[in-house]
């Protein structure tokens, strides 16, 4: 096996509601990956707080 292979981080969930609805989802990803996914949710989150308080704010 390669290094790319052992690097590599993944996760699996079946998921089952009722009878008639399933859902199974996969994800592998390597450690750059998971870096660039915290950074885009890090910068959605961020982003987050000056769009709720301008919208909080009281027009004049």
């Amino acid at each position: 096996m390669n290094d790319d292979k052992r690097a590599m981080q993944s996760a699996s969930v079946d998921l089952r509601l009722g009878e008639h609805v399933t859902l199974k989802a996969e994800v592998r990803v390597t450690p750059g990956g998971l870096l660039a996914i915290g950074a885009l949710v890090s910068g959605i989150i961020l982003s987050v707080a000056p769009l709720v308080w301008s919208a909080r704010r009281r027009p004049y």
